[in-house]
């Protein structure tokens, strides 16, 4: 009689691990990004997710607005005068599937984008033109930030 109740038992754990393994709950501001055997099938959210555990996958992502801190860049300008220049980055996902397949780590690609478009962006300027015309700077580089990281999925909306 124990060994029945033994048995039921190992039953049930193993029907509880495998539904907590196949539900996924995704907030109003998550998608997830489903893969089947490593292959990409859908973007789902927000809500209830089932998977199919061991064969399906899901990356969470985030579609809210990041605010990322550009380290203090070196620059040189035109007129040869060393300037240390720092930015912030706010930029959110617009497309899910993009962010994940496109690009292995889209927080640290669109970081090293900001900092090598600062120093491009700003080299071409000499010290009084960026002193001068910092909203202008900021605007360009932002356009110029959104344009690259639109192929990842990703929108810059501001610097």
């Amino acid at each position: 009689m124990m060994v029945g109740y033994v048995a039921y038992l190992v039953v049930a754990v193993a029907v509880i691990m495998f539904l907590a393994a196949a539900i996924r709950i995704l907030r109003e501001y998550e998608r997830g990004v489903v893969f089947t055997l490593g292959r990409f099938t859908a973007v789902k959210g927000p809500g209830l997710i089932i998977l199919v555990p061991f064969i399906q996958q899901m990356v969470r992502v985030d579609l809210r607005v990041v605010v990322q801190d550009v380290p203090p860049q070196d620059v040189i300008s035109r007129d040869n005068v060393s300037v240390k220049v720092n930015a912030v980055l706010y930029f959110r996902i617009v497309d899910a599937e993009r962010a994940i397949i496109q690009v292995e780590d889209f927080m640290a690609a669109t970081n090293q984008l900001a900092q090598t478009t600062l120093r491009s962006v700003l080299g071409k300027h000499e010290l009084d033109e960026m002193l001068a015309e910092r909203d202008k700077l900021n605007n360009d580089i932002q356009e110029i930030l959104d344009q690259r990281t639109d192929a990842w999925g990703i929108k810059v909306s501001n610097v």
